[in-house]
């Protein structure tokens, strides 16, 4: 005889076998040793897959031959995978065995000597669960009775428990994904059928743990909550919700071991669903005991996880409260929604208390009854002056908790900081809708907020002064108007606005230092930036706390880096304003336009991502003044002399240096200032051109000197990206004086290029053709197959199996060559094609039909049926190029009906579907360019080879004669009939 526990014995005939020594003794290395590892998961496969495997590990489990945890739970998951992919067709021997074994897990817990860990009782009450599910009630309808009978101590009481919420799990948890119909009958019928024989005697049993263990074991009494939380749900609520459990409730509430989860089992009770009147009942109920027995009266000193808990307790209440009122009134039953709606305005002192508590986990917890009261109020009219009262502590509640507290780190943010923002914008929403609900509350009370804190802001503390200027801030969205309507249109609204903006920037509280104060300001001040439009009285004081030590000098680096975001903002708003402060500015931000580099230890006030701002910001100025154009290109020459000066020396360096780290932040550094030379540009505008400011030497000169990278023999990738952004740039704002210096730069950044490099320069390429058309295509017809040839050798070289980057890195450039042979077809520069030999000219196009066949990527063939579309829309009639009615013929044709059938062309994906609506219409465009003739060559010849009968030939063609979308609506049916 075998021994589990060394008291409860089995017969071993059961259990045949046993398990490898050497392969378990690793088990304690697994996760230290990879070899342990491996042979472990190859053991447990084994064992998975042979019919005796859990056999092996059922009795190596009961008989405690290894008594450690990890071979426990080694066991226990061979024991899972056969009850959760064999059991259901299991024989009535095994069922009966597995039985046995559940029962005697059970009956071990027994034994005080025993002392499984946490997660073993949770893997045996699972497996509990996988055999419940399959044999509940037919195979074993004695379950819950062998449970009840097992029940002798704290042991067996706390596995019971485990199981029960197990069940729960399989059967009933709505979190948890089940499939469909066929588990939803299961789970509905064992429902029905615990409803039917037992659920008297589960409730009982519940009963009894909780007034059994109140004293010695609080754990399993919070245990048994959390189950009968979890089933009130389908259970009857009479059987939960009386005087017998209650009471014990109301008890457990003055518990401090046991409120939390009491807290929680009575918010799972009052969230059953249930008819709208029983369900007000069932919440003024427990409302009314809580508040008898002195539960709601809470002290302030009291624990944060209870208050926490408390609050959900309260939330709950009010949303389902809410949720019974919305259904009453939209059935009409008036009476009874008065009613539910007195309740809920009974609720809402409580609301706001626990709204208002100090500790953000407690207030957070109310925040959807507080959102659903909102909702409510916006459905009265008129609302009651209680009502108001409401809203108004309701928005005293909001300012007060979006204050920071005192403990704020400020200068390093962490969790419990990043908590409180996601908190404030939780009680933003909340002041947003309030402002739905009365804008003109909203109005009043932050101008009187503004008044009293700004106009005194010396004596202040910093998170008045911030909130004060924060709701100010949170206006311009709050309040319903577009931002380009903030001072025009309501006059009662365009007043106070312009008396709080007017307050904001002439009380000098910009002076007042703090960091967040600064931020607020700043930020308000961007987004009321046309306020400026109606007083610009204000902007030379506005502009200088910009450029001084409260913005872009601020000795905070995350005060600067947000300043030169929004002062790039601030000019682009009102750039027509600042015209005679403009070589005043520039003049404040010469010192920030240093290019930072390894030479000067990177000593700048500002990061090169925060110098991209200001470059931008000071081309803008620059482009948009009213300066003469030969001033204008002085001041371009200017700003960008500073890159241009340190550019060549820092190359020479970077080609020089035999240290990798410095070589890498030379390279770095030259990138960035390729960057901000491009930043500069974005001041051109289809208006206010690169020509017509006469600032177009100044950036060719500018680029001949970048192009000086592109023989730079080290870190060429990050060097050449630097390049082609500036091309691109170029290209949008210089006319054809780019194109002399696009074959040097094309021949450099195309050698020795890769994959990932020749994905990256096509998109110069289709920008080049789409802005230039005729006057690029004589450099693209004679660069058009060195080019494509380069693909193709890139394309052809094997990659190494495993590596994922140089695979992606294939099929993005395959995707790329595609969408350039897209971007000639779409320009109407055919002439590209028409010039290249033919043998060419026919290689590319097969490419294009083994895309449209083989591509599994449903983008490139789509991409790939478009462009064969395109060039018979072109070449596909009379007079067409020379060749290509044969090759449409042979080639297009085929690829419309053979790509469809191939195994990965999924009818079912939204993006193949696509690809196929391409393929339809260049079965369309054939149709048209060759009229009858096609419809012959289908019936008579091409639809015969792919044993299509003479009646599906016909129903072929007669969909290919109608309008697009019958034609494509039967080529799914079409092709899914093939492929089936």
């Amino acid at each position: 005889m075998s021994t589990l526990a060394g008291s409860i014995y089995i017969n071993p005939v059961w259990f045949p076998g046993v398990m490898d020594e050497n392969v378990l003794r690793g088990l304690g290395s697994v996760g230290v040793d990879p070899h342990a590892q491996q042979r472990v998961l190859q053991y447990f496969n084994e064992l998975k897959s042979s019919p005796d495997g859990w056999k092996i590990c059922a009795s190596n489990f009961t008989t405690g031959q290894w008594p450690s945890n990890e071979i426990r739970f080694f066991c226990l998951q061979v024991i899972e995978d056969f009850l959760k992919h064999r059991y259901k067709v299991a024989t009535i021997e095994d069922q009966q065995n597995i039985k046995a074994l559940l029962l005697l897990a059970l009956k071990v817990q027994a034994d005080p000597e025993v002392t499984y860990k946490s997660y073993l009782l949770n893997k045996v009450a699972q497996i509990f669960s996988l055999a419940f599910v399959v044999d509940y009630p037919q195979r074993w309808s004695s379950f819950f009775t062998d449970l009840f009978q097992s029940l002798t101590g704290p042991g067996t009481v706390d596995l019971y428990l485990r199981i029960m919420l197990a069940i729960d799990s399989e059967v009933v948890d709505r979190e948890i994904v089940h499939s469909p119909q066929v588990e939803s009958e299961r789970n509905t019928m064992i429902k029905d059928s615990i409803r039917e024989q037992c659920v008297g005697q589960l409730v009982d049993s519940w009963y009894q743990i909780l007034t059994s263990y109140e004293k010695t074991h609080p754990q399993i009494v919070c245990m048994c909550l959390d189950v009968i939380g979890r089933y009130v749900s389908w259970v009857d609520i009479s059987l939960i919700a009386n005087d017998r459990l209650v009471l014990v409730l109301l008890e457990f509430m003055k518990n401090k071991l046991l409120r939390e989860s009491t807290c929680d089992c009575i918010h799972e009770i009052i969230s059953k669903g249930m008819d709208p009147v029983a369900k007000t009942k069932l919440v003024e109920s427990f409302a009314t005991v809580l508040d008898s027995a002195g539960v709601m009266n809470v002290s302030e000193d009291e624990e944060g996880d209870y208050m926490a808990k408390l609050a959900k307790l309260v939330n709950g209440m009010g949303t389902n409260l809410v949720v019974s009122w919305q259904k009453l009134v939209k059935a009409g039953d008036l009476p009874n929604a008065n009613f539910t709606l007195q309740a809920i305005e009974n609720k809402v002192p409580l609301l706001l208390t626990f709204l208002g508590d100090e500790d953000d986990d407690v207030s957070s917890a109310v925040i959807s009854f507080a959102q659903d009261y909102i909702n409510v109020l916006k459905q009265m009219n008129p609302i009651s002056p209680t009502q108001r009262e409401n809203m108004e502590r309701l928005l005293c509640v909001l300012v007060k908790k979006m204050k920071y507290d005192e403990s704020y780190n400020f200068e390093q943010e962490g969790e419990d900081e990043a908590m409180f923002q996601e908190y404030r914008k939780q009680i933003k929403v909340l002041f947003n809708n309030l402002a739905q609900l009365d804008s003109g509350l909203i109005l009043v009370t932050v101008h009187n907020i503004n008044t009293r804190t700004l106009s005194h802001w010396k004596t202040s503390a910093v998170s008045d002064i911030e909130v004060a200027i924060y709701l100010l801030h949170l206006l311009g969205e709050a309040v319903p108007a577009s931002h380009s309507q903030h001072f025009t249109g309501d006059l009662t609204k365009v007043t106070v606005l312009q008396e709080m903006m007017r307050l904001l920037v002439t009380s000098r509280v910009s002076c007042q230092g703090h960091m967040m104060v600064l931020l607020s300001y700043f930020e308000t001040v961007v987004r009321y930036e046309k306020f400026f439009n109606v007083e610009p009285q204000h902007i030379p004081d506005v502009l200088m706390s910009f450029l001084d030590e409260r913005g872009l000098r601020n000795p905070s680096a995350q005060v600067r880096s947000r300043v030169a975001y929004l002062f790039s903002r601030f000019v682009k708003g009102l750039k027509h304003h600042l015209q005679s402060f403009l070589e005043d500015i520039l003049k404040r931000l010469q010192d920030l336009l240093i290019l930072n580099s390894p030479d000067n230890g990177y000593q700048h006030l500002l990061s090169s991502e925060d110098q991209l701002f200001v470059y931008e910001t000071a081309g803008l100025l620059i482009v948009h003044s009213s300066l003469p154009t030969e001033k204008k290109k002085e001041l371009m020459r200017r700003i960008l002399a500073p890159i241009v000066e340190k550019f060549e020396g820092l190359l020479a360096k970077a080609c020089v240096e035999t240290d990798e780290t410095k070589q890498l932040l030379y390279a770095q550094c030259l990138h960035t200032a390729m960057s901000l030379a491009s930043r500069v540009s974005k001041g051109f505008s289809s208006q206010q051109t690169m020509k017509l400011c006469d600032c177009v030497k100044p950036f060719t000169e500018v680029l001949q000197v970048f192009l000086q990278v592109l023989s730079t023999p080290v870190h060429r990738q990050l060097l050449h990206a630097g390049v082609r952004q500036f091309l691109h740039r170029m290209v949008v704002c210089l006319g054809e004086e780019i194109l002399p210096y696009i074959p040097v730069a094309m021949e450099n950044l195309l050698k020795y290029a890769g994959a990932k490099e020749l994905h990256d320069f096509i998109p110069l390429m289709n920008q080049l053709i789409m802005k230039f058309k005729d006057s690029f295509v004589p450099f693209l017809q004679k660069v058009f197959m060195p080019l494509v040839r380069t693909i193709f050798q890139v394309l052809s070289e094997p990659v190494e199996e495993g590596d994922q980057v140089s695979t992606e890195d294939k099929r993005l450039l395959q995707r790329s060559y595609f969408l350039l042979i897209s971007t000639i077809v779409s320009q109407n520069v055919f002439q590209v094609f028409t010039y290249q030999e033919a043998s060419d000219l026919q290689q590319v196009m097969m490419t294009l039909i083994q895309g449209a066949m083989d591509n599994p990527d449903p983008q490139g063939q789509k991409m790939c049926f478009g462009i064969l579309k395109r060039m018979v829309d072109v070449w596909g009639g009379k007079g067409g190029l020379e060749g290509f009615e044969d090759f449409m013929y042979k080639n297009i044709v085929p690829a419309c009906f053979m790509a469809p059938v191939k195994p990965t062309f999924e009818l079912g994906d939204a993006q193949t579907i696509l690809a196929l609506g391409e393929s339809a219409a260049c079965m369309k465009s054939i149709l048209d360019k060759q009229g009858e003739a096609f419809v012959t060559y289908l019936q008579t010849e091409y639809l015969p080879t792919l044993n299509i009968s003479p009646q599906g030939s016909q129903e072929y063609c007669q969909a290919l004669k109608a309008d697009l979308k019958t034609y494509k609506n039967f080529l799914k049916v079409f092709f899914a009939r093939a492929k089936s």
